[in-house]
């Protein structure tokens, strides 16, 4: 009897398995009881946990070791694989939820801080073009904190620390927090920044960020319209400091 060509391509399990172990699982069950069939594994990623491990596996690349900073402040190591002038982060590495104790999750103070650094390490590191691998943050904060991390890292004065402080914190965001933004957008110019998600949602509203991911983060109801109300008010900040005509959603 002729055997079967099977794929096996998973994406992590949660925090049980990730990508490469659930296909080894897998597979080897599928050659234990058919093994005239050809079983090929591929792990996947959905840009959450587990995106760097699955690319370097197919692309192979340098990993380069940085350090940055956890969702509640503190220094936790990642990886940036650098592939030609490409390079992958992936920021559950460095915001990521499993990096938040259960007991401080709360995402009207955690701050996607270390996303940037992730950023600004692979333009040190030379790349050209930046694909951020997203999903599985501890962070509500519409990458505010990001921008402070990235602009420090490329050696920039602005945005505010004030856009570190958390989701929570976005509501109080003056002009004058936000100087630097436009110096930020020129100094990216001639970077392409790519986002690798599996989730395409608008900033706000009832099927926005806040009302659909702050409760897997820790966010109470109440905090979660605080959440809603601190976003709104950033993005409208974030629009006029940048003089752009173009309102967000």
């Amino acid at each position: 009897m002729h055997g079967v060509r099977v794929l096996v391509a998973p994406d992590s399990f949660g925090s049980s398995l990730t990508a490469d172990e659930a296909a080894r699982a897998i597979a080897g069950a599928w050659r234990s009881t058919a093994p005239q069939d050809e079983v090929t594994e591929c792990p996947l990623s959905d840009g959450g946990p587990g995106f760097v491990a699955v690319l370097h596996a197919a692309l192979g690349g340098e990993l380069v070791a940085v350090t940055v900073t956890s969702p509640v402040g503190v220094p936790v190591p990642a990886v940036v694989l650098r592939v030609g002038t490409t390079a992958y982060v992936e920021s559950a590495q460095a915001i990521g939820l499993p990096l938040v104790p259960a007991e401080l999750r709360d995402p009207t103070r955690t701050s996607s801080r270390g996303a940037g650094e992730l950023v600004a390490a692979a333009l040190d590191a030379g790349a050209r073009t930046v694909v951020v691998g997203l999903g599985g943050s501890a962070t509500n904060d519409g990458g505010a904190g990001a921008l402070v991390g990235l602009a420090r890292g490329l050696g920039l004065d602005g945005p505010s620390e004030l856009l570190a402080a958390g989701g929570g914190s976005l509501g109080s965001v003056t002009a004058d927090d936000l100087r630097g933004l436009r110096d930020l957008r020129d100094r990216l110019r001639d970077v392409e920044l790519v986002v690798a998600t599996d989730v395409d949602v608008p900033l706000l509203g009832l099927h926005g960020a806040s009302a659909g991911f702050a409760p897997q983060k820790g966010a109470t109801p109440e905090q979660a319209q605080d959440l809603e109300r601190a976003l709104g008010h950033f993005a409208h900040a974030a629009t006029a400091a940048l003089g752009d005509a173009v309102r967000p959603d």
